[in-house]
């Protein structure tokens, strides 16, 4: 009677087991373009088995991208490709969701394995050119970054409408579930941060003023998003350093964005300052249980879940709702439905049975087969070269 595949109803939408596709940049993007690797790279995790399909960062304007390889959403032409991706996931039983975000002091650099630091001379002679990039405040991420500038109020106005308008361009595309991106550091992370937000106005110093803008841009997507679809919001549940933001803040977050109608906290960490908490297996399930039982809202585990195993304790043991992998799923796209196998919560005579037909019905024939064939083993070579020196 395994827990992670049991379906979970989030306001109008269903999600067939609890796994979850993290969403992860791919950095293959042309002008914010889904290509034919996001259409193949997304699909084979529909056909993986996951409940929920995340697709990656999506940025809400051109300056909000972290790399030029990055989606975007900014623009009506966006819609189509993302649209293949949304009714593909469906046709094969995943729900298809999407993350948006805005790097903010974390844009204009490179492709993870292209350097994932400030771009320069050699980025630009390929014609990658660093732009302009925007925080709460004129501090870089660190030295030799970029130093951004300090949104005014018609810099914030324009990023709550930017945020707005994807919003509903994800639903023109057909995602059943949209993700706001506050964490890693990116535009309201750094809202959030007190390490990283020494604003003076409304939107700076106190806590209450520190989460006024993710606050807002929350509510207004949420009165955009239709209310029978669930919203999530990816939250760094700390900082790197203690001394920044806290797991206390983020209960205290969670609780404000359940207010206005967020369902699932997604809960991330890191950002800012040096990672000064414990990072081994499973590190940030217990960021996602304290905040589901202290502000009584769905969340969302991730980071080094690795064993069906494992995922499946999580959900048993109600600290999370719903497990994300990353990582575990580019090794195996079939995570999922090998996992289904490993926890016997699938008949041993048809172990293929929940797999897209055109290969279940195959490898259910080729099972029954190894079956009566039994255990492999290496023939002995009893030919006269074999034991030669």
């Amino acid at each position: 009677m395994s827990k992670i595949f049991e379906p979970l109803t989030l306001r109008g939408v269903t999600l067939r087991n609890r796994y979850v596709l993290s969403p992860m940049c791919q950095y293959t993007a042309k002008d914010g373009y889904v290509g034919d690797y996001h259409t193949i790279h997304y699909g084979r995790f529909a056909l993986g088995g996951f409940g929920l399909l995340m697709v990656e960062a999506t940025a809400v304007s051109p300056e909000g991208r972290i790399t030029h390889g990055d989606l975007g959403l900014w623009d009506d032409a966006h819609i189509l490709g993302l649209a293949r991706i949304a009714a593909f996931a469906r046709a094969y039983g995943a729900t298809p969701g999407i993350q948006i975000g805005h790097a903010g002091p974390k844009a204009s650099i490179q492709r993870a394995f292209e350097g994932n630091g400030p771009l320069n001379e050699v980025d630009a002679a390929r014609g990658e050119h660093a732009w302009p990039v925007v925080s709460p405040s004129a501090r870089p991420v660190t030295d030799g970054w970029l130093v951004p500038t300090a949104l005014d109020a018609n810099g914030i106005a324009k990023v709550r409408a930017d945020f707005v308008a994807s919003a509903r361009r994800a639903l023109q595309a057909g995602f059943d579930v949209l993700e706001l991106h506050y964490a890693h550091g990116f535009l309201l992370n750094a809202f959030l941060s007190p390490l990283t937000n020494d604003r003076s106005d409304e939107y700076g110093g106190s806590f209450e003023n520190r989460i006024r803008l993710p606050l807002q841009i929350a509510r207004e997507v949420r009165e955009v998003w239709p209310q029978d679809k669930p919203l999530f919001v990816r939250l760094s549940a700390v900082d790197g350093s203690g001394s920044g933001w806290t797991i206390a803040d983020s209960v205290a977050f969670a609780e404000a964005l359940k207010a206005v109608g967020v369902d699932v906290i997604d809960c991330s960490s890191g950002g800012f300052g040096v990672y000064d908490y414990p990072n081994g297996y499973g590190f940030q399930v217990p960021f996602a249980a304290q905040i589901r039982r202290e502000a009584n809202v769905g969340t969302m585990a991730v980071g080094i879940i690795v064993d069906p195993w494992q995922a499946e304790s999580v959900i048993a043991s109600g600290q999370a709702d719903l497990v994300a992998l990353g990582h575990a799923a580019l090794r195996d796209p079939h995570f999922p439905l090998h996992a289904q196998q490993t926890l016997g919560a699938v008949s041993p005579d048809v172990p293929y049975a929940n797999w897209n037909v055109q290969a279940g019905w195959w490898l259910d024939q080729r099972a029954s087969k190894l079956v009566q064939l039994g255990p492999w083993a290496p023939m002995e070579d009893t030919s006269a070269n074999a034991h030669k020196d």
